[in-house]
């Protein structure tokens, strides 16, 4: 089984200079943090705390057998979630299905669903997509671990009414399945009520590390994705993560660069940038799973840190005709990541023509893949002329084994820099802030003071988010 990889040899001063990378001794000196890091992880896994490393050896087998009948019956798969609950059902779906998936007919999608993914509550798309569906042959899954998500929630609701209307109250249970906690909420109470299949998300599981849960599982299973490869493929990680030197794996390693990068040389922005458009989204899910983890104002003795470097996605090549220009010459701020996949499933070959023509002729007989790779190594090549780091993890090529790998690499990776970082990994304090303010805003009882504070005035009883308002 091909193994991803890790090339960081422009990341070092041997490419860079001592001015700008970092040298062997100084990745040696994290060794001891690195390895109180394992400790740490080790320790906290086996208190049951880190219920998502657990997530490799649940039995799947339910989620695998649902798939495969709700394959059978619907057309349709609309996944209602947001966050966590989600971006990993969009990485896997970009990653694995056919780029125009719900564009085939179903007998080229191999009898799959079409997939649409809510994630927002702008009404012009709920009601864009809700007026174009045939329910009677649409399944819609609802994912919140909490059964409080005011977004999920308000989309549910409004798919259940149409639901009701258009198919009558005693076939909305079959048209919906609950990916949820497993003994409380108001999703659970509601499946018990009313009879819906529901999944469960295990305690303890976050939504940013729920991925390889039925979270991303349960979806993936419904459009056919290749379950079992991801599972083997996120194995092989955790053999790789728990087997090697701390710094003789792609995930500690990662965690470290991202690290010293930032606190030896002030780069507090981590680009993620794929030569794949099939890996755009799974930069889109590794953005919210950087910054919810990292992103901290507190350490976990209280202190203040403000810790955390802010992720950006970009995309290769497309990327290098917006953004390269700021990375190359704008503040030396950047630590950027390519993912870079070795073996393409097509290879488009570009034809010779016109021949005569120097800036055309030299592309005839290449393929569109080696195009692309020869864009990725020539960024990177120039950012470290400029005295910029990246970093590059090859994929032998995009598939569930690969992105198995991936995706688990990157969670580890997080963990650890929260202990590099000494923060709290797994809460998320100022997004449970925004969250509060909404429920007050909308009215939700037992948030009536909060909504007056908002909503309260300075002096003269104006409202501060009125003051400077231009009309």
């Amino acid at each position: 089984m091909d193994r991803i990889s890790l090339d960081y040899t422009l990341c070092m001063e041997s490419a860079l200079g001592r001015a700008n990378g970092l040298s062997p001794y100084l990745l040696e000196a994290v060794r001891l943090p690195l390895e109180q890091a394992r400790a740490a992880l080790e320790e906290r896994r086996r208190a049951g705390s880190l219920a998502w490393m657990d997530l490799l050896q649940r039995n799947l087998e339910d989620v695998v057998t649902f798939g495969e009948v709700a394959r059978e019956r619907f057309e349709t798969l609309v996944v209602l979630g947001i966050g966590g609950s989600a971006l990993g059902t969009t990485a896997l779906a970009r990653a694995l299905l056919h780029p125009f998936h719900n564009l085939l007919p179903r007998v080229e999608r191999q009898g799959a669903p079409r997939l649409f993914v809510v994630d927002n509550v702008d009404p012009d798309t709920v009601a864009g997509l809700f007026e174009h569906l045939d329910l009677r042959s649409t399944l819609i899954n609802v994912v919140s671990k909490s059964g409080s998500t005011a977004e999920t929630m308000a989309v549910f609701l409004v798919a259940r009414k149409l639901l009701q209307e258009q198919l009558g109250e005693e076939q909305v249970a079959g048209h919906l399945v609950f990916t949820t906690d497993p003994y409380s909420g108001v999703l659970r109470k509601i499946a018990w009520a009313e009879g819906i299949r529901a999944f469960e998300i295990p305690p303890g599981v976050g939504g940013r590390f729920s991925v390889l849960s039925p979270v991303g599982l349960l979806p993936a299973a419904i459009v056919g994705l290749d379950v079992k490869g991801l599972l083997a493929g996120a194995r092989l990680m955790e053999a790789w993560v728990d087997d090697a030197d701390v710094l003789g794996n792609p995930a500690y390693l990662f965690a470290t660069l991202q690290f010293l990068h930032h606190t030896r040389f002030h780069r507090a922005l981590s680009v993620m940038m794929p030569y794949s458009d099939s890996l755009c989204d799974v930069a889109d899910w590794f953005r919210q799973l950087w910054a919810e983890s990292l992103g901290k104002a507190k350490d976990r003795q209280g202190r203040t840190v403000h810790a955390g470097t802010t992720p950006i996605r970009a995309l290769g090549a497309t990327d290098q005709h917006s953004q390269v220009q700021l990375y190359m010459e704008g503040p030396d701020d950047k630590l950027v990541t390519f993912l870079r996949v070795e073996g393409f499933a097509h290879q488009v070959v570009i034809p010779s023509l016109y021949g005569q023509e120097g800036s055309l002729g030299y592309l005839g007989g290449h393929s569109l893949g080696s195009l692309l790779g020869a864009e990725q190594e020539a960024t990177a090549w120039a950012l470290a002329e400029r005295g910029r780091p990246s970093l590059t993890v090859s994929l032998p090529r995009v598939d569930a084994t690969s992105v198995g790998q991936l995706l688990y690499a990157l969670q580890v990776a997080t963990a650890v820099a929260g202990e590099l970082y000494g923060v709290n990994a797994y809460d998320q304090p100022g997004v449970e802030l925004g969250k509060k303010a909404t429920y007050a805003l909308m009215g939700r009882p037992g948030f009536e003071d909060l909504a007056a504070e908002i909503q309260g005035g300075g002096e003269g009883g104006e409202k501060p988010g009125r003051r400077y308002v231009l009309a």
